[in-house]
C-alpha cells in the first residue's frame, strides 16, 4: 500500500480498502485559533486538540497559532494553553504529551484590522512549514463573533493566506450562529465563499460531532430490526428535545434578541431531525450523506396554524435543584421589556411518503426540569388488543429514545406482564448505555469535528443549503412570534409554559418527561 505523501487529502477508506476500524490520522499541518482569548478556545478547542494528540491522532508536526490582541509570547501562549489543557481535557495529562505538542505552540498579537499583524501570522506559518513539516496546510478556525468573519477573511485573503497551492490545502472553521434569518444567512455564506470555496468551508455545530448524534446512522442502517418500522406505517410522531436547568447569566450580550429558537432549533434540533427522518444513502460519502439532509431539508414544512402548533416561553422565578433562581428579566444584562424567548416548541410535518402524516415536535429550553437531549420514536397502539381495559391501563405507546446526552443510549418502551396470577400488562424499558457497553469513553464533540477538518473529512459539517434550508422553516415562526409580542412566562424548574403542552394536547398527544 502506498504511503501517503505529506500534502495528500483524506483518502476515503471505502475506496482504498483500508481497514475501516482503523483510526485516522492528520497529515502534517497547522491550526490558528483566531478568539483564542475565549471560553470557547480555553474550555473546548484547546483541550480537544491536547486528547487527539494524547490518542496519536495528530503529526509529530502538528502546529497551533493563537492569534489575538494579548500582549503575549510564544510562552505565555504555551502556559495558557497548559493550564486550559490540565483544567479541561478529557485524557490523562501525560508530560512526553504536552513536550511534543508545546514545541509547536506559537503565538501572532495583533487585530483583525490590522494588516500588518496578519503579514506577521503569514510569517509565522511558513516559517512553521519550513521548521515543523506542516507543508502549507493551514486551517483557520474562527472562535469569534459573527460580525467579525467579514474583516478577518479579507485580512486572510489579501495576506495569501486562503489560497492553497498545488498539494497543500487551507480550511476556515465558522462556528455558529449561520447568520439571524435566511437573508443574513445568504449574505454570509456569500462573504465566506468569495475567500474559501464551498468545500473548504467548515460550518461547525457540535452537536453533530457527539457518538450518540452519530449512532442514529448506526442504529437506522445497520440493524435490519428498525428499519421496517421506522415510517408512517408505524409512527405515531416524533420529538425531539434539548432542555437545560441553567438559566443564563452572564450571557445576556450573546442571547438576548437571538432566543430559543434561533440559537438551538434552527441548527441542532432540525440537524437532529434530518439524520432521524433521512432515506439511507447510497454511501457514507459525505456528498451522499448531506444530498439525503438536504432533501429531507426540503420536504420539511410548519404545520400550521402557528398560533396553535408552535409555543414560546420566557422563565419566570422558581426553585432549581433546591435553591431560589430568579427569571430572565432579573438576569444582568437583559432589559425589563425584554421578548427573548427561553422556551421555543414547533412542530414540523415532513412530506415524504416514509413520513406523510408524522408530526415532529421540536423544543428546547432553559430552566426546565432537567438537562436533558433526546429524540423519541413514539409508536402507534397496536391496532388489536385481546385486553380488556383494566389489563392494559397502566400501558403506554412503545417507543424507542435516542439519548443524545447526558446518559448516553438507547431506550426501547414496550408492555410486559406483571408476574403474578392475573393478566396485567405494564410498560418497561429496555436500556443500552454506553458507559456499560464500551470499556472507552466518548470522544468530546469537537475532537471528532477538529479532526475531521484536519482530514479534510466534511460529513458532520452543514454545508451552505442546509443553512438556507433551515432558516427557510424557521423564518415564518419568527415573524409570528414577533407579531405576537412578549412570550409567555413558566416557572423555572418546570417543563415550559402552559401552551406548549396545550399545543400536544390539540392532537391527543403529551409530551414525554424525561
Amino acid at each position: 500500500m502506498r504511503v501517503p505523501a505529506a500534502s495528500d487529502e483524506w483518502v476515503n477508506p471505502l475506496r482504498d480498502g483500508r481497514d475501516k476500524r482503523l483510526p485516522r490520522i492528520a497529515g502534517p499541518c497547522a491550526l490558528v485559533i483566531f478568539g483564542v482569548t475565549g471560553d470557547l478556545a480555553r474550555r473546548k478547542l484547546m483541550p480537544a486538540v491536547y486528547d487527539l494528540a494524547n490518542r496519536g491522532l495528530l503529526p509529530p508536526g502538528f502546529a497551533l497559532v493563537g492569534f489575538a490582541r494579548r500582549d503575549w509570547d510564544d510562552q505565555d501562549f504555551g502556559k495558557v494553553v497548559h493550564d486550559a489543557v490540565r483544567e479541561h481535557s478529557r485524557t490523562p495529562f501525560r508530560e512526553d504529551v504536552w513536550e511534543r505538542l508545546s514545541e509547536g505552540l506559537r503565538f501572532v498579537q495583533g487585530s483583525f484590522d490590522d494588516p500588518a499583524s496578519f503579514s506577521e501570522l503569514a510569517s509565522t506559518l511558513h516559517t512553521l512549514d519550513r521548521e515543523r513539516g506542516s507543508g502549507g496546510n493551514h486551517g483557520f478556525y474562527l472562535a469569534i463573533p459573527p460580525a467579525a468573519f467579514p474583516v478577518v477573511l479579507k485580512q486572510l485573503s489579501e495576506a495569501g493566506l486562503a489560497r492553497s497551492d498545488d498539494g497543500q490545502w487551507k480550511r476556515v472553521v465558522i462556528e455558529k450562529p449561520f447568520g439571524h434569518d435566511l437573508d443574513s444567512a445568504r449574505e454570509l455564506n456569500a462573504v465566506v465563499n468569495q475567500v474559501f470555496p464551498e468545500d473548504t468551508v467548515f460550518r461547525i455545530d457540535h452537536y453533530l460531532g457527539k457518538e450518540t448524534v452519530q449512532n442514529i446512522l448506526a442504529l437506522r442502517f445497520a440493524n435490519q430490526l428498525f428499519d421496517p418500522i421506522w415510517n408512517a406505517h408505524y409512527v405515531d410522531h416524533v420529538q425531539i428535545t434539548m432542555a437545560e436547568d441553567i438559566g443564563l447569566g452572564g450571557r445576556a450580550g450573546y442571547y438576548d434578541g437571538i432566543g430559543a429558537a434561533r440559537d438551538v432549533i434552527q441548527n441542532h434540533l432540525l440537524q437532529l431531525l434530518a439524520f432521524t427522518a433521512m432515506e439511507e444513502p447510497i454511501s457514507f460519502e459525505p456528498s451522499e450523506l448531506q444530498a439525503e439532509k438536504i432533501k429531507v431539508l426540503s420536504a420539511t414544512r410548519l404545520a400550521e396554524p402557528l398560533d396553535e402548533t408552535t409555543a414560546r416561553g420566557q422563565y419566570a422565578g422558581g426553585w432549581q435543584g433546591g435553591l431560589p433562581v430568579v427569571g430572565l428579566l432579573e438576569e444582568e444584562g437583559f432589559a425589563a421589556d425584554s421578548t427573548t424567548e427561553t422556551f421555543a416548541a414547533i412542530t414540523l410535518e415532513v412530506d415524504t411518503r416514509r413520513w406523510a402524516g408524522v408530526p415532529f415536535y421540536l423544543r428546547t429550553g432553559k430552566r426546565l426540569g432537567r438537562r436533558v437531549t433526546e429524540i423519541a420514536v413514539v409508536f402507534k397502539r397496536a391496532p388489536h388488543l385481546p385486553f380488556d381495559q383494566t389489563m392494559t391501563e397502566e400501558l403506554g405507546q412503545n417507543a424507542l429514545v435516542i439519548r443524545v446526552q447526558p446518559d448516553e443510549g438507547v431506550t426501547m418502551r414496550f408492555g410486559s406482564k406483571v408476574p403474578g396470577s392475573s393478566m396485567e400488562v405494564r410498560d418497561v424499558n429496555m436500556d443500552f448505555s454506553y458507559g456499560q457497553a464500551f470499556t472507552e469513553s466518548s470522544p468530546e464533540a469537537y475532537e471528532r469535528l477538529i479532526l475531521d477538518m484536519l482530514l479534510g473529512e466534511p460529513s458532520l459539517f452543514p454545508v451552505n443549503a442546509e443553512v438556507e434550508l433551515s432558516w427557510e422553516i424557521l423564518d415564518p415562526v419568527l415573524a409570528h412570534w414577533a407579531a405576537e409580542g412578549k412570550p409567555e412566562p413558566y416557572e423555572a424548574g418546570t417543563w415550559g409554559p402552559p401552551s406548549a403542552d396545550e399545543m400536544m394536547r390539540r392532537t391527543g398527544r403529551e409530551w414525554r418527561r424525561p
